[in-house]
């Protein structure tokens, strides 16, 4: 098997490198100044609160129209992120090192500067690279955690229509790539629609800034999320009206039910990937990635409102007993 054509695919090129460069822009500066609603976050534990400009659906909706111009005009192909998939994977995780090792420095410096930062370094050179020294890092006012998350959300959107496009040029649109296009971004749009809801979250107001949400948002969430859609590019995948309208079920029940959070987004990523037939475990890889670190998160949330519960939270645990799926887990 030859992996030359692989591996030379995988080489960063100017234009990924630009491609990349100007969508982090774009975002760093329409996402300062296009309106949007000012939301306070909550109190860290420092007793700071920052405040977050909720206007990613608008940035999207504008980012799209501006490229549907460039398209028009010839300046940007509507298949170039298909085309260059895995170049861009390459030009990302780079990118993602680079901004982790940086985000490393500064951490260090900060701390060495300010002993109020010192606790949230470890000393451990391995695991303060990997989950961050900084709660809340800034960039020319611009929180970070908050600013990739968004990244890897409309990234994963970007993926979707370019494979989309892709497959319309090729005259290998199916049932099931609609089916998945549809399922997506109804999700993506969902998620800026209720955007300030984010600003809440456990990664937001909790998490330091490390290899671990910097990868995860900028390569996992577009990347991996986006792995039925490769797949459906690739293999033709034609499914029966019972398997379409069930998955149609899957879809809507695991947006309804908000009440069982996880498994609610278990039953929406199992839907992206039911489009894809059976015939692989390759488009059910996100999924089962979904399930483990649900599984994990659930059990850091069970300890957390242990902690801070303690009988109370005993007493919930015995009048709700199933973590996620009533009568299995």
């Amino acid at each position: 098997m030859d992996v030359n054509p692989l591996v030379n695919s995988l080489i960063p090129s100017s234009i990924s490198v630009g491609l990349l460069l100007s969508f982090f822009t774009y975002l760093a500066v329409a996402g300062s100044i296009l309106p949007g609603k000012i939301v306070p976050g909550v109190t860290l534990t420092d007793g700071t609160r920052l405040h977050y400009r909720c206007n990613g659906l608008l940035l999207l909706l504008v980012l799209i129209a501006l490229l549907g111009i460039g398209t028009q005009l010839d300046i940007v192909s509507p298949t170039i992120i298909a085309d260059r998939g895995l170049e861009l994977l390459s030009t990302t995780f780079v990118f993602s090192v680079l901004v982790t090792l940086l985000l490393y420095v500064v951490g260090c410096k900060s701390s060495d500067q300010n002993s109020s930062l010192k606790p949230h370094g470890t000393g451990n050179l391995i695991h303060d690279w990997w989950f961050g020294i900084q709660l809340n890092p800034q960039f020319f006012g611009i929180d970070l955690k908050f600013f990739f998350v968004r990244a890897g959300m409309m990234g994963w959107l970007l993926i979707n229509l370019s494979i989309l496009l892709k497959a319309l040029k090729d005259s290998n649109l199916t049932q099931s790539m609609i089916l998945y296009q549809i399922f997506c971004t109804l999700y993506i749009i969902d998620y800026f629609f209720y955007e300030e809801f984010m600003t809440s979250t456990w990664d937001i107001i909790a998490e330091r800034l490390g290899f671990m949400l910097v990868f995860g948002d900028l390569v996992w969430i577009p990347y991996t999320f986006s792995i039925q859609g490769w797949w459906l590019l690739h293999n033709k995948v034609e499914l029966t009206t019972a398997a379409n309208v069930a998955n149609c079920l899957v879809f809507f029940i695991g947006g309804i039910a908000r009440h069982s959070n996880y498994l609610g987004d278990l039953l929406v990523a199992l839907s992206f990937s039911l489009p894809c037939g059976i015939s692989s475990p390759i488009p059910y890889f996100y999924p089962v990635y979904l399930l483990i670190l649900l599984v994990w998160r659930e059990r850091r949330d069970e300890a957390r409102c242990a902690q801070k519960y303690k009988e109370i939270w005993n007493e919930y645990c015995n009048l709700v007993p199933w973590r996620i799926l009533p009568y299995v887990y």
